[in-house]
């Protein structure tokens, strides 16, 4: 028992050494990671990230390009009404709150900030439909800002990974993912903790046999290592 906890003990990994393997590996092979939004400028993306709240990226890409021929800019929207962009968006997730918040949003756009969506944090989430992960997005990808947006997936990951601990919030998670990512590579970790999430760590079932970074995972170390280890094994 003790030299299987001995064995078990040289497995782990310190926190300092997982943020460092971290940014290492998806530096060197994912340098490039972005949102899969598809957008031009602040105003395509800003409506993108509002539709995609509890809902795919795939789908509101369907979506975008008929939205954009009907309200190529801000004025256009803030001149729309509810029942109008409900039609072009039903497809999505929560079409109604949706409709209320993007007519709003560009109607306030519009009137306080000359139609341009602005690049400071507090600012954008003044306007309807923008909360703090919104904003961050808006923030990190737009303005390439050391923004941390943490969806479900970012908060998931970055637990299972042993990146954050006992994060209850995403407020908690942000702080600490930015307190210990360098500032330079803030705004790519966003994309790289969703891209995983997405593709590899799901969260029903997360593709332990076939990802690449478990040797510094702290659920993999914890959950699936330790069962592929019984006692009689390692004696």
């Amino acid at each position: 028992m003790i030299e299987w906890l001995f064995y078990i003990k040289k497995l782990t990994v310190t926190k300092a050494e997982r943020y460092k393997l971290f940014v290492g590996y998806f530096s060197v092979n994912q340098p490039d990671a972005e949102t899969e939004l598809v957008f031009t400028e602040p105003y395509e993306l800003l409506v993108a990230v509002i539709l995609s709240a509890q809902c795919t990226d795939k789908r509101v890409n369907l979506i975008t390009p008929h939205f954009f021929e009907k309200f190529p800019d801000v004025k256009s929207l803030a001149n729309s009404t509810e029942s109008e962009v409900f039609e072009i968006i039903k497809s999505c997730s929560y079409p109604n709150n949706k409709s209320k918040h993007l007519v709003g949003m560009a109607k306030m756009l519009f009137n306080d900030f000359e139609s341009i969506v602005p690049a400071d944090l507090d600012e954008l989430q003044k306007l309807p439909g923008v909360g703090r992960k919104t904003a961050n997005v808006i923030l990190s990808v737009m303005f390439s800002k050391p923004a941390m947006a943490v969806d479900t997936h970012v908060f998931r990951v970055s637990k299972r990974l042993g990146l954050t601990t006992n994060s209850k919030t995403p407020f908690d998670t942000e702080k600490q993912l930015v307190k210990n990512i360098p500032q330079k590579h803030i705004s790519q970790a966003h994309h790289w903790l969703i891209l995983h999430g997405r593709y590899v760590c799901q969260a029903r079932k997360p593709k332990c046999e076939t990802c690449t970074i478990s040797h510094f995972c702290k659920y993999y170390e914890s959950k699936v290592l330790k069962e592929k280890l019984p006692i009689h094994n390692i004696s």
